[in-house]
């Protein structure tokens, strides 16, 4: 059984680097297709080399994409970078409409795309029903709305 794997090591290899890829796809970071970058190199190298040059392989190929593929693959494909924003931070700067009503010193809701928002007012004033609004701030999902005139 040893000798067999000893002597198809690239089946093992290929099957680490798709696994490499199926991961990377939760992660996003490019770090793990380096890894299954190097085992696909590894799986090459596999028929013409013993297990030392096969990991030899592996680890030169997974530093060349580290430091070549990976820094490439940032900037084309994640071209906003750090500007991206998401969850409840995307929600600075849209507008809505009051959905209930907020009161004076106190919450309501604002609908924005059609989701419901626990808002507060930025002056403390109440703002009634079908007011538009829009968002300036937030604090953990509570968002601060002003009017919009």
């Amino acid at each position: 059984m040893i000798q067999y794997l000893l002597d198809n090591m690239w089946q093992l290899w290929a099957v680490l680097a798709v696994l490499g890829l199926i991961l990377e796809l939760t992660s996003g970071d490019f770090f793990i297709m380096c890894i299954a970058i190097g085992a696909m190199g590894a799986a090459i190298s596999a028929p013409f080399s013993n297990v030392y040059g096969q990991l030899a392989v592996f680890g030169l190929v997974t530093l060349f994409s580290l430091f070549q593929v990976r820094p490439f693959a940032l900037r084309y494909l994640q071209r906003k970078g750090e500007e991206r924003v998401s969850n409840a931070d995307a929600l600075l700067g849209r507008q809505g409409r009051v959905s209930s009503v907020i009161q004076a010193k106190g919450t309501g809701y604002v609908a924005i795309d059609g989701d419901q928002w626990k808002a507060v007012a930025v002056d403390d004033e109440e703002i009634a029903v079908g007011t538009r609004v829009k968002v300036v701030g937030r604090e953990s999902t509570i968002i601060t709305v002003e009017r919009i005139d």
